[in-house]
This record gives C-alpha cells, structure tokens and sequence, in this order.
C-alpha cells in the first residue's frame, strides 16, 4: 500500500510543485503590484536628479580677455597646484606646456575629458570647474618676455614668517575650483599628468569653503572669523586695481598678479580665548561679521570711536584695523579656502589658503601685510608657513594660448 501510494505522488509531485510556485510567482506579482498601486508599465518615471542636472550645466566659458577663476564667486572646493619646470627646459618647452594646458583646461572646463583621459565619465560634470594659471620669473625669462618688477618673492616679515621650502615659489601655478571635489581631483590629475615630462608637482594645497553659510556672508574660515570683506569694486571703479594695465609688460596685459600665503591656526589656543578676547583681535563681531563698532557686515567701521575710559574700541592691534587701506591703493581681492590636513607629531595641520589678486602685489600687498607683521592680534593664533607670487596670464580669445603674447 504504501509502495502504490508512494507511486503515485513520486509522479505528481513535481507538477504540484511546479503549480505551487507559478501560484506563488503570481500571488507575488499580485502583492507587488497591490503594494505599488499600479502596473510598472503606468507608474511615472523617476524624477531626474536636479542637482546632477545643474551640475552638468554648470560649465564656465574658458575663452575671454581675462582667464576665469577670478571674478566669479568661489566654488566650495579647489586645489593650488605649484610646479617646477624639468631643470633642462626652454622656451619651447614652456610653449609646449602651455599649449598642452589650453586644449587641456577647455575641454574640462566644458565638461569634456582630455584628448589623453581615460575616464572622461570624470569630466562631465563640470560643476563650474575653473582653472586658472599663473607663471613664475623662469617661465617668463624662458619665454624672453619683461618680467614685472614684483614678480619676486615677498619682502621677508620676520615678526611672523616660520616659512617652509616645502610652501614655498614655483615656476607654475594652477588654481582647480569647482563645487565637486570629484571634479577637482580629477581635473589635477589630467593637468598633471599632462605635462609630466616637462615639469613636476612641487605642492599642492587643497581648501574647501562652507557652501552653506548664511546669505551675504562672502566666507567663515575655521576661526569662525567671517573671512573676504571689504573687497574692491574689481568690475567697475577698481578695476584697475585687479588688471595690468599699460604700465605693465605688454604680454601681461589684461592678466593680474596672485599672492598665496598658507597662514597654519593655533586652533588649541584660540579655543582658550572666550568670546569677548576673540572678537576684539578681529574687530568683528563672529556671529554678523559686522563692526565691534555697530551696523552690519557691510558697514564702515568707526576707527575713531572710544569707550567710557578713552580706549578705541575697535582695539589699535585689531586685525581689521591693522588691515585697513591707508591710501586707495592699498586693496586687493581676496578668494581665500580652510584647509584641515590632519594631525602630525599630537597637532593639528589646520589654516587658511590666503589668497588675493593684484596688478601690483608690491604696491597693493605688501604694506598692509607690513603693517599686520607689526602688530596684529591674530598673530597669537596664526602663522604663515608658506608664500608665492605668481603673474596670472591675460585670457585666451579664439585660437590662442595661454600666455601666448609672452613669446611675441
């Protein structure tokens, strides 16, 4: 009896089985389809990703009298990258550089990989990717052009300076800003590898800027400190203030000057400091960035107003006194990024990458930086470890190269 019976199921088994599951496949199909209200064939499609959308259509135009990178707003992200030329280049092989660096920096710029990438799915969002190139006294000598008179290193300010050689002049600067720090790492690593038999990485500084800060706050660096005030009107009264004009080498015209300075943060001892001791080594309030002396962020300062016992009260070694222009000229414009590298030897490798742009570094510059090396609060809580200059190539028009008129 129970050989016949187990005859019979041994054959109908695997047909109940496979009704078993096709009832289960359709029950499931009926759940899933319950579950999401309609048959996949009628559900909308995804939305797009706006912010991948935007990202992609976010390209600067690379062609102009000016390069870019310099009057737009910061993006969060960048990369200075200082080079030194191979000790055997020429004129020639600065030309070649640099026309390498022009298809190179376009094509990125506008969302395209390099002739040489090989992962341009990388460069298709450009999310307002801009690179600009400065140039050090070798490459202009190499060239046979005029060198400006400031294209040297800073004056030294020894109240301050502990400057390392590792931060120190190059024959080359790329400045890499975008809102993607994916779009940045890979646009330095095309340019770089790029020119790698021509000239080597001797730096670089990566920096990064809140892209969530309040409106009208232009900057907060990691002192909290609101950072990019007061700048000069570049695109209107003071543009000459940004631009080489006709006083300048020829090649350089329509091109600018950049000064960067890696200023590190005593971020322990600033932390020891209460509220009322760190708003007065600024002269800003932190919260508005406004005066110690009243009104807002874009307000005047009253560098004349005393308190009840005669003391100025925006204090004689505040940061933004010491800073404040004593003739029209003694402006620039500043694009400065935060970095934080981690900790070495129980610190913390923590700062700001000052950077600003001038026709003439020497004239603009270098007194307000005398005058904060003298005496400026902040210097308790910072100190520069590095400094260049760089002259800032004009733009390129249609059909030209960067830095092109240099070899004219």
């Amino acid at each position: 009896m129970s050989g016949s019976g187990a005859g019979g199921d041994g054959a109908a088994a695997p047909r109940r089985r496979t009704v078993l599951l096709s009832g289960l496949a359709g029950a499931g199909a009926g759940v899933a389809a319950g579950v999401g209200g309609a048959p996949a064939a009628e559900r909308p499609a995804p939305s797009p990703d706006t912010r991948l959308a935007a990202g992609r259509a976010s390209a600067r135009a690379f062609r102009g009298t000016h390069q870019a990178g310099i009057l737009e707003a910061p993006p969060a992200q960048a990369a200075f990258v200082a080079f030194d030329l191979h000790e055997q280049a020429d004129g020639d092989a600065v030309r070649r550089l640099l026309t390498v660096w022009t298809d190179d920096i376009e094509r990125l710029m506008a969302g395209r990989g390099t002739l040489t990438d090989l992962e341009p799915e990388l460069a298709a969002v450009p999310a307002s990717l801009t690179v600009t190139v400065g140039v050090g006294p070798r490459v202009v000598e190499l060239a046979g052009a005029e060198r400006p008179d400031w294209l040297a290193p800073l004056p030294a300010f020894p109240e301050i300076d502990a400057l390392e050689d590792a931060w120190g002049e190059g024959d080359l600067l790329l400045q890499i800003c975008a809102e993607s720090p994916t779009t940045v790492a890979h646009a330095q690593r095309r340019l770089t590898t790029s020119v790698a038999d021509l000239a080597s990485v001797r730096w670089v500084q990566r920096g990064f800027r809140e892209p969530f800060e309040g409106p009208g706050i232009p900057m907060r660096n990691l002192l909290g400190q609101v950072d990019g005030t007061v700048q000069p009107d570049v695109t209107g009264l003071d543009a000459d203030l940004l631009w080489v004009g006709a006083d300048g080498p020829a090649w350089l015209r329509g091109g600018s000057s950049v000064v960067v300075r890696r200023i590190g943060m005593r971020l322990d001892a600033w932390d020891r400091a209460d509220r009322a001791a760190r708003e007065n080594a600024i002269g800003r309030r932190l919260d508005t960035g406004a005066p110690v002396t009243g009104g807002t962020l874009d307000s005047a300062a009253d560098l004349e107003a005393t308190d009840e016992l005669g003391f100025h009260v925006i204090d004689d070694a505040a940061h933004m006194r010491r800073a404040h222009a004593t003739a029209p000229h003694e402006r620039f414009l500043r694009r400065p990024y935060s970095y934080d590298d981690g900790v070495e030897g129980g610190g913390m490798r923590t700062g700001l990458v000052f950077v600003a742009f001038q026709a003439d570094p020497a004239r603009q510059f270098v007194p307000v930086q005398r005058r904060l090396a003298q005496a400026d609060l902040l210097n308790l809580w910072t100190v520069p470890v590095g400094s260049a200059v760089f002259a800032v190539l004009p733009g390129a028009g249609s059909g030209e190269v960067l830095g092109q008129a240099m070899f004219a």
